[in-house]
């Protein structure tokens, strides 16, 4: 429960790192085989009945945060082209493949530090400010 305390500050100072993310998908690869886990969410089940969604999914993201230095992990923003390609080298994967990934990382982050201003707009997400005890 304490870590879930640390991330959830994380992503409030919007620090999400490579670190938390790895943990993350350890944490989703615990909780079973993936499409399993999907076919829970209402509406999806039936959508990907016929797709084919390997254990294996995570692996190669897996492989490329792997391929990072401590450093790296703790802070993406260091990651420069000579760092991506070392990544790409270590991790099996084309330099393109690591650039989207990074890429898709980094608009998860600025999506999680858009969130947390909407949510401070509006009151840390208890309603609308101003309509307490209106009638």
């Amino acid at each position: 429960m304490c870590r879930q305390k640390s991330w959830k500050k994380k992503i409030r100072q919007n620090k999400f790192d490579f670190e938390d993310f790895k943990e993350q998908l350890g944490q989703i690869k615990k909780m079973g085989n993936l499409k399993d886990l999907m076919a829970m969410i209402p509406g999806v089940g039936k959508a990907i009945k016929d797709i084919d969604i390997s254990d294996d999914a995570f692996k190669g993201i897996e492989a490329m945060i792997n391929s990072m230095t401590p450093y790296e992990r703790n802070n993406p923003d260091v990651i420069d082209g000579s760092r991506r390609k070392r990544i790409a080298s270590g991790s099996g994967k084309d330099i393109a493949e690591v650039n989207a990934f990074m890429k898709q990382f980094d608009q998860m982050r600025q999506m999680m530090g858009q969130m947390n201003k909407m949510k401070g707009m509006m009151g840390g997400g208890m309603g609308m400010p101003g309509m307490m005890g209106r009638r």
